[in-house]
């Protein structure tokens, strides 16, 4: 097994195995349910801690379920109904319709939990027109009559896709009972957006990338006070902070700082993947962690991650903090306004270093392969042959961006 795929979000059970399953699941007291059980009310089980979220006056589970199963996935949802997990995050494009036609399929089968659950789906557009005909998509194909919040989809310049025609958009459906709130998920410029989006007064929840890398930043910070003052609910998003390319072939020693910060917290009764989660947690704030969970065996380290009642130490985030430090280059912080700003062509340098995690990091080729492809041709043309330099030379992170949007295009294209 290499090294990528042992640490990998999706194979650190290989890892906890070493230290024996009951260490990393000693406390928690849900199993694997069968096709009977799933039919049964929720009972005798510790639910997942809920957050406020923002000023709407709704408590939220403090674990999401992200948008990554498929119609045959039935007992995953219900499941997490089960252990408390309510908030359930999706968009129309994930799995080309797939998730929210799964989600359908269980409102279909369990339409009483309807109620119990908060949901979220999200559409990659600001024209009013648009967002109608993808919200009543949605809303078809999850069997629903309503959102509980709705998101615009990759935001990246609020003062551009969060206009005055939006607003009334989004008042229009409140009013109508199609959503409950409104908001918006950004993966680039995140700490600008939050700032333009706090001063707006009309937004009601965001999802941003946020975890063990971007929460110390200053201007984060900044962002997030500046959205709770506004009372705008915050969702963190991309918590296990996935490299960019396949990383681990690549920094020798630092290897060693992986063992060995994941043998740590083993010992101490949690994964790295489990520590990394309650790192964000400990800020009140996050009312919530969207985590793609595919399977019950992440379904449960999550939720037992969740349940754990002993905070993390001083020395747990320091060696987070450590490992964030000697692996920069492997991990883009989506501050793209100063790494494109230096090219003399136009190129989306984030949003492909973000395709690059999900093709390496998540091992989701499909997902990458859809967004590399809805590149204007005209900018594909330009990716092999553009100078990356002057943007390598200000990147915070002293990522190799030429070496990996050549190697994402070879993958992709």
């Amino acid at each position: 097994m290499s090294l990528k795929q042992r640490f990998s979000r999706r194979g650190f059970i290989s890892t906890a195995g070493k230290a024996g399953l009951g260490v990393v699941f000693g406390n928690i007291s849900y199993g694997k349910i069968t096709q009977a059980e799933a039919a049964k009310s929720p009972s005798n089980i510790n639910l997942i801690p809920k957050r406020p979220f923002g000023k709407s006056g709704i408590d939220l589970s403090m674990l999401s379920l992200g948008g990554v199963l498929k119609p045959s996935d039935q007992l995953i949802f219900r499941q997490a109904f089960k252990m408390g997990v309510t908030y359930w995050d999706t968009a129309d494009s994930y799995g080309w319709g797939k998730n929210e036609k799964a989600i359908g399929q269980y409102f279909s089968k369990f339409p009483d939990d309807r109620k119990e659950i908060f949901l979220v789906t999200k559409a990659a557009t600001s024209d009013p027109e648009e967002l109608t005909e993808k919200l009543q998509q949605s809303l078809s194909r999850m069997k629903t009559d309503y959102i509980d919040l709705f998101f615009i989809h990759y935001v990246k310049n609020v003062k551009k896709e969060l206009t005055t025609a939006v607003k009334n958009w989004a008042d229009k459906q409140k009013a109508n009972g199609k959503i409950k709130l409104f908001g918006f998920s950004t993966h680039k410029n995140m700490e600008e957006t939050m700032l333009d989006a706090s001063e707006l007064g009309w937004i009601d929840g965001i999802m941003m990338s946020y975890n063990y890398r971007l929460m110390g930043k200053p201007k984060m910070k900044q962002a997030v006070d500046a959205c709770v003052k506004a009372g705008i609910g915050l969702t963190a998003m991309k918590t296990q902070a996935a490299f960019s390319a396949n990383f681990y072939a690549s920094i020798g020693s630092e290897t060693d700082n992986a063992l060995k910060m994941t043998e740590t917290f083993l010992k101490k009764g949690y994964t790295a993947e489990q520590a990394k989660l309650k790192a964000v947690w400990e800020n009140p704030h996050i009312a919530s962690i969207c985590s793609a969970m595919p399977n019950m065996t992440i379904l449960q380290a999550n939720a037992e991650a969740a349940l754990k009642d002993h905070p993390l130490t001083k020395g747990d985030k320091m060696r987070l903090e450590t490992f964030a430090r000697a692996t920069r280059p492997g991990y883009c912080a989506g501050c793209g306004q100063i790494c494109e700003s230096h090219l003399t062509e136009s190129i989306p340098i984030c949003d492909i270093m973000r395709y690059a995690m999900y093709l390496n990091s998540y091992g989701d080729k499909q997902t990458a392969a859809r967004l590399f492809k809805a590149i204007p041709s005209k900018i594909k043309k330009r990716l092999l042959s553009t100078d990356y330099g002057p943007a390598e030379k200000v990147c915070p992170q002293n990522i190799a961006i030429g070496e990996i949007i050549a190697e994402t295009c070879r993958a992709l294209a």
